[in-house]
């Protein structure tokens, strides 16, 4: 279906009870609809927006179009957790109802501030001739989650130097100082960066261009955050417009980070090394980090991709957030894990060891289309070995090892409906190890695997039917020891 302009930029609450729950039932029959991963009810999801812990609970938005699986008029939508794991439904945070905001509240970050909670994001508005003018606006949540706007935004001109593509602020203090990051574009089409400062979250100062050695790095930056942990400033990123590389950057748009010196401000001299991706796999956007009570960092990102059609838009419904995981860095590398919490998830555990010699085995005992696996493979000679997930007779999505060029793969070219296949149906990283350690998260839709404790991560949706409940490993050309735990979820 061809959605017009007039379309996707129709209110929620334009729209007929009737027609809106008729599009719930069409969403609620879709036989790929997830069971432990933030969804929409209905429409488009996707960037995950004002992530922060505040009055006792964790607090997320995402961007949200109502109304059907396209990117139109955007809310930003609200769910708490004490726990990151079990998810309750807050409703619409943010409506696009202001003339800063009146073709979308579009994507920002939050800060407690004076015992309430302060969200900075962009308003996203168009003339009568549809040109873009961005404005960095302010929502403040009480302790009893009722929000309110500021009459006025906050910052109203895109500083010179600077296109229109202008948004997205992640907002921090250090000292007495607030300080945001914008993502932007420079009048010659490359992406950046632009800080500002401000003692109250609302007058604020441009401090200028964060000051990196990547200048002409992609045409678009999307989705900055910038955190410090021990001796570390690092900063992620959405870069758009990268060439792939080999197994690097093979998706249509890319997130990564940069780890160097902390950031000094206000100067905004960062030194930094190598650009890396933060996740490997098919489907993995617009990340954002959030600070815990204990101190540490948990970063959550859009499982899905901008410009991309999956198979559930037939269903009036698109996209998910992964699950949270806790940041760390180990020599110069980011670390990603599962918070500990969604041990809360697990049912009926098994246990499976065996050696397996050139053969493809399964066992009566793992199965299923919603759990948590761990899995170690020592001890081995074979020249490729690995898991076959969400299987039948003939469908499965892959993930292998091969022991001559040391690569680790996750194939999705067979795993049921094809999604994104003009950018290629494997992804692939190289890793020089003697034991592979695998924690995988199976949903109806979707694989979120950590390699070895964290050191990568590929998250991917998968389409399969509903009888790919088959778990199956293998090894070929040789012998390798698997050590298995499973949890049903």
């Amino acid at each position: 279906m061809e959605w017009t302009r007039e379309q996707r930029y129709r209110r929620v609450d334009e729209e007929s009870a009737e027609n809106i729950e008729a599009l719930a039932m069409r969403v609620n029959a879709c036989p790929w609809r997830q069971s432990f991963h933030i969804q929409p009810k209905t429409g488009l999801l996707n960037d995950p927006n004002g992530f922060s812990y505040y009055n006792g609970f964790y607090h997320l938005f995402y961007q949200w179009f109502p109304l059907g699986p396209v990117h139109g008029l955007k809310y930003w939508y609200h769910v708490k957790s004490k726990d990151l794991v079990n998810w309750e439904d807050a409703g619409i945070g943010i409506e696009p109802d202001h003339f800063y905001d009146s073709h979308g509240a579009y994507s920002g970050s939050a800060i407690e501030h004076d015992g309430k909670l302060f969200m900075m994001y962009t308003g996203n508005t168009r003339d009568e001739n549809w040109t873009r003018h961005p404005y960095q606006c302010i929502a403040i949540m009480d302790q009893t989650d009722k929000i309110t706007k500021l009459e006025q935004p906050v910052i109203s001109d895109v500083p010179n130097g600077y296109t229109d593509h202008f948004r997205d602020p992640k907002v921090w203090k250090q000292g007495e100082t607030f300080y945001t990051v914008i993502g932007a574009q420079r009048q010659n089409e490359t992406g950046c960066a632009v800080i500002y400062s401000s003692l109250n979250l609302v007058d604020w100062k441009l401090e200028g261009e964060l000051q990196t050695s990547l200048n002409d790095f992609g045409y678009m930056w999307e989705c900055p955050d910038y955190f410090e942990q021990n001796d570390n400033g690092i900063f992620i990123f959405s870069p758009q417009g990268i060439e792939a590389k080999g197994d690097l950057y093979r998706n249509i748009y890319q997130s990564g980070y940069l780890i160097g010196r902390k950031l000094t401000l206000p100067e905004r001299q960062f030194e930094h090394g190598d650009f890396h991706e933060l996740d490997r796999g098919f489907d993995f956007y617009a990340p954002q980090t959030t600070l815990a009570p204990d101190g540490s960092r948990i970063l959550v990102g859009w499982m899905g991709l901008p410009e991309i059609d999956y198979p559930t838009d037939e269903n009036g419904w698109a996209h998910c957030l992964t699950v949270p995981r806790v940041l760390t860095v180990e020599n110069g590398k980011l670390i990603q894990q599962p918070v500990k919490k969604l041990e809360l998830l697990r049912k009926n555990e098994h246990q499976v060891a065996a050696v397996l010699e050139n053969e493809v085995k399964s066992f009566n005992e793992l199965r299923g289309t919603s759990y948590e696996m761990v899995c170690e493979i020592s001890s081995f000679n074979s020249e490729e070995f690995g898991i076959e997930l969400r299987a039948n007779e003939t469908k499965k999505t892959v993930i292998s090892y091969n022991s001559t060029h040391k690569k680790l793969v996750l194939d999705r070219s067979n795993s049921g409906k094809e999604v994104g296949s003009e950018f290629g149906s494997t992804r692939a990283c190289h890793l020089d190890t003697d034991k592979l350690f695998l924690h995988i998260f199976v949903d109806t839709s979707s694989v979120e695997l950590f390699v070895n404790n964290g050191e990568e991560v590929f998250t991917s949706r998968i389409f399969p039917e509903v009888d790919c409940d088959q778990i199956r490993f293998f090894a070929k050309n040789g012998i390798a020891t698997f050590d298995i735990q499973k949890w049903d979820y």
